[in-house]
């Protein structure tokens, strides 16, 4: 079988992309958080890379893309299982992959496997940012490995996950097949509105609930320390987005290319929706909220941006950028210490970005006259996947509070946490 080298380097670079936002977010959060925490704020990003990296290869592609029903399938078909040909990745040397709209183009298994390992890295990182300044890194790493094991390992599966072959992808989980079969239509992710961003930010919202607020929780009370930091990793998630979203096509081919404008346009719009609500409400518009609202438009065009026409994109950029501009105050309001924004961008950028395409995808959308059949399918699946993940995550996040404890004590927190927990500093102070 022959071997597309323009494709395998399409999904390979594509693929380095996508590890680059983690550091981009690293840099992000590092920026929101006060001077004496930034170093315990990255140190959570770069702990997921190494931990969930490892966890991938030894068994997290094997339930992600365990290939219902095939060979080595152990489980129940389109909901949860793992493939133990899998295991250590011991049968993906040995398969070639068709993606996209070309026909008879191969690509080694292995540069899938990279790219999907990038993914569950992000997710993973994106869920550090609920419990900023006040966590012990132990506990945060034993409560990312048992999250990424027993939630975003097989909601991949449910949204992601496809039938191994040489012919390319017949069936998988059940948001995507399933729904098909029962409504004739499969959820719309492109990218991971549901696996990544409605399931990082549910697991946000339990995970600082668990873990509690942080001391002189107030609004206003919690400034970020350096703006530039922020603006550096928005910059960099941005970057990295295009391969993030116009990587998932895993084809360079016309949907690619649909999606990297749209990955263009719609934070680009976003930007302007969160400052312009900032202008109205507080009188001035802030580098932070120009970041901000990039990161909540590229979490809302992550599921829909190859099925929307790129005026589509931009309305939906305005809309997102607006929403959560006004959601991030949502944690005053019920009380939830979410410190970094998790749930008002990715929890409500990315049920904005799914339920929208419920209205706007191309062909199957209510404004195209293809009936609710598409909004139903979006919205049941949105709704299974925040529930699943918020349950779990708070089990998961109890169970490490009640055995290790997942908070440093209050006078360390007041102290600094980059000292107490890594014995590191930085030079400036808040």
């Amino acid at each position: 079988m022959d071997l597309d080298q323009g494709q395998t380097s399409y999904i390979l670079l594509n693929s380095a992309l996508v590890l680059l936002m983690t550091p981009g977010l690293a840099f992000f959060y590092g920026g929101l958080v006060k001077a004496k925490s930034v170093i315990a704020m990255m140190m959570m990003s770069f702990g997921a890379i190494g931990l969930v990296a490892v966890l991938w290869v030894v068994y997290g592609y094997a339930v992600s893309f365990a290939g219902e029903g095939g060979p080595g399938f152990v489980g129940v078909d389109g909901f949860i299982g793992i493939n133990l040909g899998q295991l250590f990745l011991g049968a993906a040397n040995d398969q070639a992959l068709t993606f996209g709209d070309t026909s008879g183009v191969t690509s080694p298994e292995m540069a899938f496997v990279a790219f999907q390992a990038m993914f569950a890295i992000l997710t993973v990182a994106l869920v550090s940012g609920a419990i900023a300044d006040r966590a012990k890194f132990g506990a945060w790493m034993l409560f990312a490995g048992l999250w990424a094991t027993f939630v975003y390992f097989p909601v991949a599966s449910w949204v992601f996950n496809f039938t191994l072959g040489d012919a390319g992808f017949s069936d998988g989980g059940w948001a995507t097949f399933g729904m098909q079969q029962w409504f004739g239509t499969g959820v719309v992710d492109f990218a991971g509105g549901t696996a990544v961003h409605i399931n990082a930010g549910a697991a946000a919202l339990a995970l600082s609930l668990v873990v509690g607020k942080r001391i002189g929780f107030a609004k206003g009370a919690h400034k970020p320390h350096n703006p530039p930091f922020v603006l550096l990793g928005a910059g960099l998630l941005w970057f990295g987005w295009f391969g993030f979203n116009a990587g998932s096509e895993l084809a360079a081919d016309g949907i690619a290319s649909l999606m990297f404008v749209n990955t263009m346009v719609a934070p680009a719009a976003a930007l302007l929706g969160w400052i312009f609500v900032e202008k109205i409400r507080d009188g001035k518009p802030t580098s932070i909220g120009a970041g901000s609202g990039a990161v909540a438009g590229l979490v809302a065009i992550t599921p829909a941006g190859g099925s929307l026409t790129p005026l589509w994109a931009i309305v939906l950029g305005l809309v997102a950028g607006a929403v959560c501009a006004l959601a991030v105050d949502l944690k005053f309001a019920l009380g939830f210490d979410d410190s970094l924004d998790v749930v008002g961008i990715h929890l409500v950028g990315g049920l904005v970005g799914t339920i929208y395409l419920g209205f706007f995808a191309n062909g199957t959308g209510l404004i195209y006259g293809a009936g609710p059949a598409q909004l139903i399918v979006q919205l049941i699946v949105a709704l299974i996947v925040g529930i699943y993940s918020f349950v779990l995550a708070w089990v998961l996040a109890f169970i490490v509070e009640k055995t290790m404890g997942f908070r440093i004590r209050n006078e360390e927190e007041v102290a600094g946490i980059d000292a107490v927990v890594h014995g590191e500093e930085i030079a400036f102070r808040d």
